[in-house]
């Protein structure tokens, strides 16, 4: 154990239980263009709990406009009209959870978002319309969802784009399965693929959006499907021909689609990014950068200005995570145990319980100029691994401007979308 780090932290760690002991942080953040919330696995309750929180007061009392998340477009674009409380959303939030359908759902069909959403949704129904906070999705991987919203919203709008877009459905429809992988090993074959179709249809669209007579938020929408369609054509050409990394092409798109959020709420935008540390946590600071590696907290602080961007990581010591064993298999709640001797997680651990620690504070400890390990939990994970993986070498101080650490977490609570009313947890509802 180095002292120097547990003495630094139990010096400068504010320790908090309820919303006001963040009160110094979100004060501190309250100005930023962009505040980046981050967690160390897709399912722990704790860091859904207090982004929920932390957002929750970003929202009402700073002015932020939307929270934008690491999940699909169309799923999350049905969950900001219901929140939003559009007179064509489906009023049920439980039945609007049913459209995360893509494994691992239980990242966003969950008791905590339930939650989440009911708060924001009655939060809403006292703003005018065009104040009101929205719940938007930056990831890239919904190529036959965002096909089918096109395809949906093209068919009474513009029937020649329509045309357009029956023509690269047509080209993908041998080739669909739920995650894209049929259409990425078709690409093998022939490697252009569907390219020119999905090009052509987004610049069809791109041209015509200010034409159509929609809301202005379904109009949007439905230029966001477009890019996400020929994006993620792109990234499953590219996976299946091992070239280059899809992770850039993932964390650009992400930071695309967030560019695209701000200026569709103007120029005096705020937004809130929900997403794991992997993609906030800045990646030039950890092994992730000597591989060649981006994510979007780096490309944020670019984009906006270091001075402009908040980022804020989430840690825990031990407890238990919802995860799968393997890609695609049942969730289930698996015991997270106790951080490896010498990461980050252990040393906070030794200095105290729960408590959040300004990086500007630790910049002149020594032994964080350097890489440490720092725990990562992704939907697949093994916990027997845990001692040679699942850690990625960071230098804290730098990679995050804040970070809040829980010492011991417990998994989320996952709602079936199978079932048509799933029994709540005995311990909801979670006080946002």
């Amino acid at each position: 154990m180095d002292n120097s780090v547990v003495k630094a932290l139990q010096q400068h760690k504010q320790e908090f239980t309820g919303s006001d002991g963040l009160r110094p942080l979100l004060e501190s953040v309250k100005d930023k263009k962009i505040v980046m919330l981050g967690e160390a696995s897709h399912g722990t309750h704790e860091y859904y709990k207090w982004r929920a929180k932390i957002s929750k007061i970003l929202m009402e009392d700073y002015g932020f406009d939307f929270v934008a998340v690491e999940g699909d477009w169309p799923p999350c674009y049905e969950l900001n009209r219901h929140v939003k409380n559009y007179d064509d959303a489906v009023a049920d939030t439980g039945k609007v959870l049913q459209h995360f359908e893509r494994w691992p759902s239980w990242m966003w069909a969950n008791w905590e978002v339930y939650e989440w959403a009911q708060w924001l949704r009655q939060l809403n129904q006292g703003l005018a319309e065009n104040k009101r906070k929205g719940f938007y999705g930056l990831d890239v991987y919904s190529l036959w969802e965002s096909m089918d919203a096109i395809m949906d919203y093209l068919k009474d709008e513009d029937p020649d784009a329509f045309e357009t877009a029956k023509m690269a459905m047509r080209c993908f429809e041998p080739h669909r399965d739920g995650d894209g992988q049929r259409y990425a090993l078709s690409t093998r074959l022939v490697p252009e693929g569907c390219s020119a179709e999905v090009t052509q249809l987004l610049r069809e669209i791109r041209s015509k959006v200010p034409t159509y007579n929609t809301d202005r938020e379904q109009t949007f929408s439905v230029e966001q499907n477009a890019m996400v369609s020929n994006n993620a054509e792109r990234y499953y050409r590219i996976m299946a021909s091992g070239d280059e990394s899809t992770w850039n092409l993932r964390d650009q798109h992400m930071m695309d689609t967030l560019s695209h959020l701000m200026a569709f709420h103007g120029s005096d935008a705020k937004g809130i990014v929900w997403a794991h540390n992997t993609h906030i946590g800045d990646a030039s600071y950890t092994d992730m950068g000597d591989a060649g590696l981006y994510n979007i907290g780096e490309l944020g602080r670019e984009e906006y200005g270091r001075d402009k961007v908040a980022l804020i990581g989430f840690g825990s010591y031990r407890g238990s995570v919802l995860a799968g064993s393997s890609w695609g298999s049942p969730v289930q709640e698996i015991d997270l145990p106790e951080a490896r001797e010498n990461s980050w997680e252990e040393w906070c651990h030794q200095a105290g319980t729960q408590f959040y620690i300004a990086s500007g504070d630790l910049m002149d400890v020594p032994e964080l100029q350097r890489r440490v390990p720092h725990r990562a939990v992704g939907v697949v994970y093994n916990p027997r691994h845990e001692r040679y993986g699942n850690y990625v070498p960071s230098i804290i101080p730098q990679r995050y401007d804040h970070f809040i650490f829980f010492d011991e977490t417990r998994g989320l609570h996952a709602i079936d979308i199978r079932e048509d009313k799933a029994k709540m947890p005995d311990t909801y509802p979670y006080g946002f």
